[in-house]
Order: structure tokens, then C-alpha cells, then sequence
């Protein structure tokens, strides 16, 4: 159990020797950050809300919108299989009352082709063994599709998975560091984001769906029954701001446009003739062709670019769009221009999301708890090296170092992945000081007795770590299993509590037996001693 080879204590060196480097850049003042070489570490711990200030957003999301666009994309698609059959099928007006989408079949020959053509169309519900949409036949020729609650369920939870998803990706576009977003029940998501300077802007931002449509003007439409808000059949009222003709809505084309879920690329630019702000997008090369047709098929009449339910502008087509490229002009700012580009380029939003909470925690309450945590820090501390040297002497020494050491490897761990240290953090950083101690305790005690059993010093030393380290690993097995279920079911400032308690513990395990323990190796083998005084 003593016997430490030179390779051993060298390893063991190097690896202490690399914590404390890579803690270094987190305990030096940003000031000094400048100075640091740069072939050394430079990762540094990242202080969450509660410490450096930042914005806390609680978004929900109504599950009837992902019922809404569930009903747009059958019948997009039912439409289009029974444009492919073959023959065709012909069918009536559909209706999506209630939820429902229903239609006829105008020859009751192709009632089966039809249920056919549908059928692909309809998956199961997750593991749930149902489908997500029913298909049933009355009257001979009406079919009528409803959504199963197993369905919608599932695609609530696929929108707001891909919703999570389109939030980081617009944060991390926005340069901040270290944000979180989390899920919070089945429609909520929250959002922290330490250290942002604006956070109107990260509302603007969150709040945008991003929904972006191409659709053809129905330049046919009456314009009185546009105004009274009723649309002509086949065509939908958007409401138009900037309208050259003074009306505040206009009617389009309900369906065969382009939705912006076949974008590549968003940019702010600026238009080459009136340099006003604009946004220039790219299509992959499905939405490249499906947007070349349409300019091809339609040159001559207006189309309408919608973001989120609203028309932006409604140029003409005055020639094919064969490059794959378009711009968006509309009344921008660079800033809005640039930060629609950012929602674009991230994916549209599946679901509306609003804003429910709202929370800004400014810097100086952040420092004050940083300041708070560090005299609670130091004082305990102080408190556990000094009844550690007064109790066991030399072997309290011994464990102040390993405490030490413990302390550094922490930082240097939470630095070298990146984590982030919040005021619970700090709770587990002070409690991990205490707790850090009990294993040299239990390994001191232990040795007493075995000296008072009339155990030679040498002897004494090896029973005493031999014995102790397994009601250690016991003991500290519990605590990492505690830990880890906290960091899982736990969300926010409990997940920082956790991560901190569970990188405590391994490491002080790690110092407080194997490092101590080489110590006091290299101590007897060095000194010979004759009697111990501990």
C-alpha cells in the first residue's frame, strides 16, 4: 500500500500539476486573462445567471397551432397524391372544420385508389401501436381524416424538441456563452442567457417563428370582400402594412408556394439600387427548382413574401428566378434585417411560442453573491485547515494540501468542460470543503487505533489507509449516485449544484487517499520514524 515507484509519484505529479494550470485562467481577473501564454490552457469556468446577470424567459406553446399546420400539410400532400394517381382523382372542396379535414370523391370507382393514395400518408403514433390520423368513409364517397390524440401528442412533442433546437441555434448565432435551454413540461421552454447586454433583443429574436411563404397574389380577389376579411375560395387574407394600394390586407393563393424550410442560407445585405437593408436568401436544390417554376410558370404577376402571417412586399415576377437566390425587401433596419437573417438561417419555429415570464438579474447582484459565496468559502476553509493541522498534526498537514489540491482540480475540471458556476455551485463548492476532509479523518482515526492496538508505525500506516479506503468508497459511491439523479431530474441552478458536488467528490476521493497517501510514502520512507504523533 506504501510502496509509491518513481513512475507512480511522477505520474501522479503531472496529473495534479494539470489541474492547478488548467484552474489558473478562472482564478486570474479578466484584466490579466491578456497576459496568459497562449500555448497554455485558456479555458475558463462560465458564470451563469445568478452570479454575472443576464435574462431568464419562459416561452409556451399552444399545441392547436401544431394541429393547424398538421391539417395544412395533409391536405398539401393528400392533394398531391391524387394529382399522381393514375388516373387522377378528382375530389370536391375540402373542408378543415373543427380540426377535421373531409372531402368527396367525385367517382365512387376510386374510393379504394383513393384510401390507397392516402394511406402512406398516415404513420404510427410512437410506440403507442396507433396511427396518427384516422381514415374514415361515409356516405360512400366523403372521406373524413382526424387527428388521434396519440398523433398529436407526438407531434407536439417532435415541435417543441425541433423548437429547442431552432433556440440554441439563433443564441448561439448572437455570440453569448454558455445559455440554457431547457424543456419545462410538455409546452414550456426556458431560457437563460448570463450576460447579455440587450435583452429586448433576445425577445424580438425568440418571439419570431420565422414561418417564411412564397405565395402567388390572387390579384382576382374583390377588393370590398378582401377589406370585410372574406377570401375568395382557394385563397387566405394576410394583412399587408406596407400595401402601396393603402389596404391593409390582401388576399394569396392558399396553396402551391414555397415555405422557408428549404432555405440554405439568410444574410443582411443591401438592395444594389436603393441600398436599403434586405435579407438575401439561398434555396437548396429542391427549393431552388420549386421557386424557378413558380417564377417561370407566373412571370408577370405578384407574389407575396409572408413572415409569420404577415406580408412583407409583393413584387412582380418580371422574370424566371433560376439561381436558386432571392432577396427580401420590406421596411428593415440593418438590425432587423440582420436579425431576421438569424431566425431564417436557424429554422423556422414549428410552433408560436410566447413569452409567459421574463426575469432580469442585473451584474451587481451577481457580484454581491460572488462576494458572499467567497467569504463563506474562505471561512470554511480557514476553519477545516486549521482543525485538521490542531488534530493530526504532520497528517493534517498532509490532508490540507490534498484539500488544496481538491479545490484546484474542481476549478480546473469545470473549466476544462466549459461549465458553468452558479450560486448553487458555489453552495456545492463550500459544502465539497467540508466533505473533502472525511475521508483523511476516517483514515487518521483509523490509524490511531491501530497504533493503540500495538501495531508498528509502518503497519499502522498501511492498515489504517488499506481498511479506511473501502468505507471511503462506500460511502462516496452514495453520494455520486445522489449527485447524478440530482443532475438528471434536477434542472437549472439544481443541475449546477450537482455537477459541482459530483466533480467534488471524485476528485477529493482521488486527493484524499491516493495523493495523501503518497505524501506520507515518500514522508516514511524519507524519515524512518519511530512513533507517530497523530
Amino acid at each position: 500500500m506504501l510502496d509509491f515507484p518513481r513512475w507512480k509519484v511522477i505520474s501522479i505529479s503531472l496529473l495534479l500539476a494539470f489541474g492547478v494550470l488548467m484552474s489558473i485562467p478562472s482564478l486570474l481577473p479578466a484584466s490579466a486573462i491578456k497576459y496568459w501564454p497562449s500555448f497554455l490552457p485558456e479555458e475558463t469556468i462560465n458564470l451563469g445567471l445568478d452570479l454575472q446577470g443576464g435574462s431568464h424567459i419562459l416561452l409556451e406553446a399552444d399545441p392547436s397551432d401544431v394541429g393547424k399546420t398538421r391539417l395544412e400539410t395533409m391536405e398539401e400532400s393528400m392533394r398531391a397524391e391524387m394529382r399522381r394517381a393514375s388516373p387522377r382523382i378528382g375530389i370536391g372542396d375540402i373542408s378543415r372544420k373543427d380540426g377535421v379535414l373531409s372531402f368527396m370523391v367525385r367517382d365512387s370507382t376510386q374510393v379504394d385508389a383513393a384510401r390507397e393514395a392516402i394511406l402512406p400518408l398516415t404513420t404510427g403514433a410512437g410506440l403507442t401501436g396507433q396511427r396518427d390520423w384516422e381514415i374514415e368513409i361515409r356516405d360512400d364517397t366523403r372521406f373524413v381524416l382526424t387527428q388521434t390524440d396519440a398523433g398529436l401528442s407526438t407531434a407536439v412533442e417532435n415541435a417543441m424538441e425541433t423548437a429547442t433546437d431552432v433556440i440554441r441555434r439563433r443564441i448561439d448565432a448572437l455570440g453569448t456563452r454558455e445559455p440554457t435551454i431547457i424543456r419545462q413540461g410538455d409546452t414550456r421552454i426556458v431560457v437563460q442567457v448570463p450576460g447579455l447586454d440587450d435583452p429586448q433583443a433576445l425577445k424580438e429574436l425568440l418571439g419570431k417563428t420565422a414561418k417564411l411563404e412564397f405565395k402567388l397574389v390572387d390579384f382576382e380577389a374583390d377588393p370590398n370582400a378582401i377589406a370585410e376579411g372574406r377570401p375568395p375560395v382557394g385563397s387566405q387574407i394576410f394583412p399587408y402594412p406596407d400595401n402601396p394600394s393603402g389596404l391593409p390586407n390582401i388576399a394569396v393563393k392558399r396553396l402551391g408556394g414555397i415555405t422557408g424550410d428549404k432555405l440554405t442560407d439568410a444574410g443582411q445585405g443591401f438592395d444594389q439600387q436603393t441600398n436599403a437593408p434586405v435579407v438575401n436568401i439561398t434555396f437548396d436544390s429542391e427549393g431552388g427548382a420549386k421557386f424557378a417554376r413558380l417564377t417561370q410558370n407566373n412571370v408577370g404577376r405578384p407574389f407575396a413574401i409572408i413572415l409569420d402571417g404577415e406580408v412583407l412586399s409583393a413584387p412582380n415576377i418580371n422574370e424566371p428566378i433560376l439561381g436558386g437566390s432571392a432577396q427580401i425587401s420590406g421596411n428593415f433596419t440593418v438590425d432587423s434585417a440582420n436579425q431576421l437573417a438569424i431566425a431564417l438561417r436557424s429554422g423556422a419555429l414549428p410552433v408560436e411560442l410566447k413569452i409567459v415570464e421574463e426575469r432580469t438579474v442585473g451584474p451587481d447582484l451577481g457580484a454581491d453573491s460572488i462576494r458572499k459565496g467567497m467569504i463563506a468559502a474562505i471561512i470554511a476553509t480557514v476553519a477545516v485547515l486549521s482543525f485538521m493541522i490542531i488534530t493530526y498534526g504532520r497528517f493534517g498537514v498532509y490532508a490540507n494540501i490534498a484539500l488544496a489540491l481538491n479545490l484546484f482540480i474542481i476549478v480546473g475540471v469545470m473549466a476544462l468542460f466549459n461549465a458553468t458556476l452558479t450560486l448553487p455551485g458555489i453552495a456545492g463548492f463550500v459544502l465539497t470543503v467540508g466533505a473533502a476532509v472525511d475521508a483523511n479523518v476516517l483514515i487518521n482515526e483509523r490509524i490511531r487505533e491501530e497504533r493503540k492496538r500495538g501495531r508498528r508505525v509502518l503497519q499502522a500506516i498501511e492498515v489504517g489507509y488499506k481498511e479506511a479506503s473501502r468505507a471511503i468508497f462506500d460511502a462516496n459511491i452514495t453520494n455520486v449516485i445522489a449527485g447524478l439523479l440530482l443532475f438528471i431530474f434536477g434542472s437549472g441552478p439544481v443541475k449546477g449544484f450537482a455537477v459541482v458536488l459530483m466533480i467534488g467528490i471524485i476528485s477529493s476521493v482521488f486527493t484524499a487517499v491516493v495523493v495523501t497517501r503518497m505524501l506520507v510514502a515518500l514522508w516514511v520512507r524519507r524519515a524512518r520514524p519511530q512513533e507517530l504523533v497523530i
